[in-house]
């Protein structure tokens, strides 16, 4: 997948560096943007597993 991604950005070597980096930081980007959100409240990290003292 890599290099199928890295044989079809366009340029020379740094031009392509400085792509793949672009294209990284979009996936993280929509990664903490729209995705890590949207599956927040499925995900049981979040539940407390402690009751309130009694």
């Amino acid at each position: 997948m890599y290099g199928w991604i890295w044989r079809h950005l366009p340029g020379p070597v740094l031009v392509r560096l400085l792509l793949a980096l672009l294209l990284v930081l979009a996936v993280v980007a929509a990664l903490f943007l729209w995705v890590f959100p949207a599956i927040a409240p499925y995900v049981p990290f979040n539940d407390q597993t402690v009751g309130a003292p009694s």
